[in-house]
């Protein structure tokens, strides 16, 4: 018998100082099996830092390998957006860049400096991706807070996000490594 997810519900009060977006999400997150604390936290924070953009979700992520972490699609059912959690591969994002206005990235691990020297000169060649990297000990210090059931406040201002739990607060920053053009 295949293992199910778990469910968490958050409700967040996000104030995003970079976009003057001030507003309220009410989230069901699906943890699959085989993800982290520390990824699912890092989908959250992914998904809050994109504030501005219209029909957002998560989408199956991990459940379908054909499908991003995160996307916007149109009423007209054409990608807006594109987000990957990890390190994916080239060909992956190569293949989002054409199917996508925007196309983003976000690292999150220890491995995360390997795989961009690795992958930098190839990801430069997508004009419409934006690569972003957390830093690792602040993502597993945010996964200490999570709770099945929790609110939380994330206030977000140039690269840092801010978030109090009922269980304490941290800090999440994230580096640009390549902006879309």
């Amino acid at each position: 018998m295949a293992l199910k997810p778990t469910i968490y519900k958050m409700n967040i009060n996000r104030s995003d100082l970079n976009n003057d977006v001030y507003d309220s999400l009410n989230l069901t997150v699906a943890q699959h099996p085989s993800e982290t604390l520390e990824r699912m936290m890092a989908r959250v924070v992914a998904l809050c830092l994109y504030s501005q953009e219209e029909f957002i979700t998560f989408t199956k992520g991990l459940s379908n390998v054909e499908e991003p972490d995160i996307w916007a699609k149109s009423l007209a059912d054409e990608f807006l957006l594109w987000i990957d959690m990890g390190e994916p591969s080239f060909e992956r994002i190569k293949k989002a860049s054409r199917l996508a206005k925007t196309v983003g990235i976000y690292t999150f691990n220890t491995k995360s400096d390997v795989w961009w020297q690795q992958a930098e000169n190839d990801f430069r060649t997508l004009k419409n991706l934006s690569v972003y990297q957390f830093q690792f000990e602040q993502i597993q210090a945010l996964a200490k807070l999570v709770k099945r059931t929790m609110e939380l406040s994330i206030t977000i201002t140039g690269e840092s996000t801010y978030i109090a739990t009922e269980l304490g607060e941290c800090e999440v920053n994230h580096t640009v490594l390549q902006q879309s053009q």
